[in-house]
């Protein structure tokens, strides 16, 4: 964008939809990220915004509509578990990348207890943010519930633990995924399989776990044992050890992501059975981190990225629209690699 020449006038909102050949309304709603406007003025306004070197005055912007273009992107886990696992960065850059078009700044927050998650609350209610992105709740939490009663739009990461009327949300076909990691273990001749599950406070876990055990039971097989792990790979590592030591024939293992799985890839691995000679075993995510491992990791693919960006579409129609979307259940597809 050009610099605008010493002296001259900044240019106005006025300025910018004359040159358009739009009302100010029209070039005001296309400059506050507004999707209601057709495409041919919306062209118009950005090229005269951009000829004319103009920048929004957000704060008067805000005081007009009474909103902060502001939303936040919140993981209820320690820092930990944020830092640790890649699932949640490919999250927020699919969240960022589709605020960042609507002119909108995006908060993140780590609220992993109560008082981080009362601070947040207030944070919130004040009206410093426009809705809230919620990943990772465990349980019968009360967040979202509270910030749809105050009247803070939110949009959560899988599906609630307990549902919430008017509450929408963002998934993955959980138990179909589970269910095609499981079928291609059989298919592979292993019938004697166990899972390593997630936290069974969470429903991305429980969907897991069904469709594990719907598989098996179509298959007329039955299970070879289930740990609960916590999504981390040390709780991977412990699972895998507990399932060698109740059921050391094991010949298939289904963990519900892929930090568990390369943890116990490394405990096979140690106990010296071969992979996927002795025992197969197929993961969650299709995280970066499986295919540097050895042998690279079959998984099944969840769209991660696309998670977000659908997250944050979700919460930006209802901030413009007023009114929540229907629940979006996005696809899975296996990743045949080396451990299968």
């Amino acid at each position: 964008m050009a610099a605008r020449p010493a002296g001259r006038a900044a240019p106005t909102l006025e300025s910018v939809a004359a040159r358009a050949g739009v009302s100010r309304a029209t070039a005001g709603r296309v400059l506050s990220g507004s999707t209601t406007v057709g495409e041919q003025a919306r062209e118009a306004v950005l090229r005269a915004a951009a000829e004319l070197s103009y920048v929004t005055n957000r704060a008067a912007r805000s005081l007009m509509t009474r909103r902060s273009d502001s939303v936040a992107f919140v993981v209820a886990e320690p820092e930990e578990r944020f830092f640790g696992d890649p699932h949640f960065a490919l999250m927020l850059r699919g969240a960022q990348s589709t605020v960042a078009e609507h002119d909108v700044q995006l908060v993140f927050s780590i609220v992993s207890g109560d008082a981080e998650r009362e601070r947040f609350e207030r944070f919130a209610r004040s009206g410093h943010l426009d809705g809230v992105i919620l990943l990772s709740l465990h349980g019968e939490d009360p967040l979202p519930r509270r910030l749809r009663e105050a009247g803070v739009p939110v949009m959560l990461s899988g599906r609630p633990f307990t549902p919430v009327p008017g509450l929408p949300y963002v998934d993955t076909d959980n138990v179909a995924g589970a269910r095609s990691a499981a079928g291609l273990l059989a298919d592979r001749g292993r019938h004697r399989l166990a899972t390593i599950t997630g936290p069974m406070d969470m429903t991305a876990a429980i969907d897991r776990r069904t469709g594990f055990d719907e598989e098996l039971v179509a298959r007329g097989l039955r299970s070879h044992g289930a740990v609960e792990g916590d999504f981390s790979f040390e709780s991977g590592r412990q699972a895998m050890q507990q399932l060698l030591a109740v059921a050391p024939d094991v010949d298939g293992v289904f963990a519900a992501n892929d930090l568990m799985a390369l943890g116990a890839l490394q405990v096979l691995g140690e106990s010296g059975r071969s992979v996927p000679t002795d025992v197969a075993v197929v993961g969650f995510d299709d995280s970066p981190l499986g295919t540097s491992a050895r042998p690279a990791l079959t998984t099944v693919r969840q769209h991660v990225s696309r998670m977000g960006a659908a997250l944050a579409a979700g919460l930006l129609d209802e901030i413009e629209h007023g009114r929540p979307g229907a629940p979006v259940i996005l696809p899975t597809e296996l990743v045949l690699r080396d451990t299968v």
